[in-house]
């Protein structure tokens, strides 16, 4: 089919452990490449700003071919046995870059490669004969929501010449809620991180982007569902690069009952991946 303009898309990794224990998040992410497959042709390449990679300043990574990083200690030793050694997008870091200067952003393209676990495993999910090439975008930590929203919309129009721009993080992450409240991966979520989610998911729908910008403040239990906010800063990015169209939650569920594992779509496109994931589930 000829290529359509995709959506920009945002997903919760959660913790490492969902490549080998998906849940419902990754049976979602694994019904996503079939489904912007089957809406929009298959991207001719991704550009993913994950949590995982940070800079002092925005850098394409565009190494030729990329390296699994598992970037991650004390977990089973069948998870450091999974790879995903894609293939780099090298030609398309130098049109990104272009695409980020014209806006008077600054950014860098480096020879350097390597997938952290935020964009290995949800790609490893959604496109598993590892055939459609990354482009890996650091951003800095200390940069503003606004800032990063700023940032995906130099990236948008990418998303009309085939390629996926991507956020990885989580849409709640309190790694000590994980690790000390409850070893349950079906627990019953937390009062806290049922409100943050929804006012996040409302605020998104409604296109609310000074309250979204203003997150920590406006938020409930903002800080404690994110004590460091670099898990939810890749949202901005995606929710940039496609700023000129609503919204959508994708997917909604949440593991140990605190971390959120929520997915959105954004731009003109949105619905029509909505509705392809609805017939996906449906058939």
């Amino acid at each position: 089919m000829a290529q359509r303009t995709l959506p920009s898309l945002f997903v919760s990794h959660g913790s490492p452990m969902i490549a080998l224990e998906p849940g419902a998040a990754g049976a979602f992410m694994r019904q996503l490449g079939p489904a912007l497959d089957a809406a929009f042709g298959r991207p001719r390449a991704v550009v993913v700003a994950s949590a995982h990679s940070l800079a002092r300043e925005p850098a394409l990574l565009a190494a030729a071919r990329h390296a699994t990083v598992h970037d991650f200690g004390g977990f089973p030793q069948a998870l450091y046995q999974l790879h995903y050694d894609a293939p780099g997008a090298p030609e398309l870091a130098q049109r990104a870059a272009q695409q980020v200067r014209d806006a008077g952003l600054p950014v860098h393209v480096v020879p350097e490669g390597g997938l952290d676990h935020g964009i290995w495993i949800p790609l490893r999910f959604a496109y598993p004969n590892v055939d459609v090439p990354v482009l890996p975008l650091a951003f800095p930590a200390d940069w503003s929501p606004r800032q990063l929203f700023a940032l995906g919309q130099a990236l948008a129009p990418l998303r009309g010449e085939g390629v996926l721009v991507l956020g990885s993080g989580s849409i709640t992450h309190n790694l000590r809620l994980v690790f000390t409240r409850t070893a349950d991966a079906d627990a019953a979520e937390m009062p806290e991180s049922a409100a943050f989610r929804r006012w996040f998911a409302d605020h998104a729908a409604a296109r609310d982007h000074e309250a979204l910008f203003d997150y920590r403040r406006q938020a409930p239990h903002a800080a404690f569902m994110h004590p460091t906010d670099e898990h939810l800063l890749p949202w901005y990015v995606a929710a940039g690069a496609g700023h000129e169209g609503p919204a959508l939650r994708v997917h909604d569920s949440v593991t140990m009952g605190c971390l959120g594992m929520d997915a959105y779509a954004f731009g003109a496109q949105a619905g029509v991946l909505q509705q392809q994931l609805r017939e996906a589930v449906a058939a």
